[in-house]
C-alpha cells in the first residue's frame, strides 16, 4: 500500500513540475492571434519576466511596430523577425539578466520569440518573433559583436500565418536612425491583450 502512494505521488510531483515547465498565452492582435508557449523552466528568468509583464497587464496596448526582412535589414548576417513591446515606455521597467541560449538550449527557429536588446542586460519590455531559422541569432552567433546573442524564451504553436500577415505590412513610418529605415510599420499592430490560456 505504502508503494502504491509513493508512486501515485511521484507521478503527481512529476506531473506538476511538467505543467509548470511552460505557460500557454494568447496574444491578441489587430490581425488576429498568435497563441505562444513561454518556456518558464528552461528560460526562468527572460520568460519569468515576460509572464510578470503579462500577469500585470503591462503588454495590454503594447505593438509589433517594426519588421526585419532581407531586403530591408542593415545587419550581418540577415534575419527575419517581427518586434513589439512598448516601444518608447520600455525605460519604465528595470532590465533582466540576460540568458544565453547556451544556458537555456532554446535556439533561434521558426517561430521562436526572443527579446530585443542593446547591451547584455538591457532587455526588458521589448520581444521579437523569428521567420525562419536564424542561428546567428544564438550564443556565438555573428549577429552581434558581444557574441552573446539574444535570450529566446518561447515558442508560436499557432498563428504564424498572423506572425506572416505582419511581417509583410508596409514598412514605411518614421524612423529614429537609418538603422531602422524602411523598418517601422506605416501603421502599428494593435497587441489588445495577452492572457495566460
Amino acid at each position: 500500500m505504502n508503494k502504491f502512494f509513493i508512486t501515485v505521488a511521484a507521478f503527481l510531483l512529476l506531473f506538476a513540475n511538467t505543467v509548470s515547465a511552460q505557460q500557454r498565452v494568447v496574444m491578441s492582435t489587430s490581425e488576429g492571434d498568435i497563441e505562444i508557449d513561454v518556456y518558464t523552466n528552461s528560460a526562468p528568468i527572460t520568460a519569468g519576466n515576460f509572464i510578470k509583464l503579462v500577469d500585470d497587464g503591462h503588454l495590454d496596448g503594447a505593438s509589433f511596430y517594426r519588421v526585419v526582412n532581407y531586403e530591408n535589414d542593415k545587419g550581418s548576417p540577415f534575419i527575419e523577425v517581427i518586434q513589439g513591446g512598448l516601444g518608447d515606455r520600455a525605460s519604465e521597467f528595470d532590465s533582466i539578466v540576460h540568458e544565453t541560449t547556451e544556458e537555456t538550449g532554446i535556439l533561434h527557429t521558426d517561430g521562436v520569440i526572443s527579446m530585443a536588446r542593446g547591451a547584455v542586460g538591457s532587455a526588458s519590455t521589448e520581444f521579437f518573433i523569428i521567420l525562419g531559422d536564424e542561428p546567428s541569432l544564438d550564443f556565438g552567433g555573428e549577429r552581434n559583436a558581444d557574441g552573446q546573442g539574444f535570450a529566446a524564451f518561447g515558442k508560436v504553436v499557432n498563428g504564424m500565418d498572423v506572425v506572416r500577415k505582419i511581417q509583410n505590412l508596409p514598412a514605411e513610418g518614421p524612423s529614429d536612425s537609418e538603422y531602422t529605415d524602411g523598418q517601422i510599420l506605416t501603421e502599428a499592430v494593435a497587441i489588445f491583450s495577452i492572457r495566460r490560456i
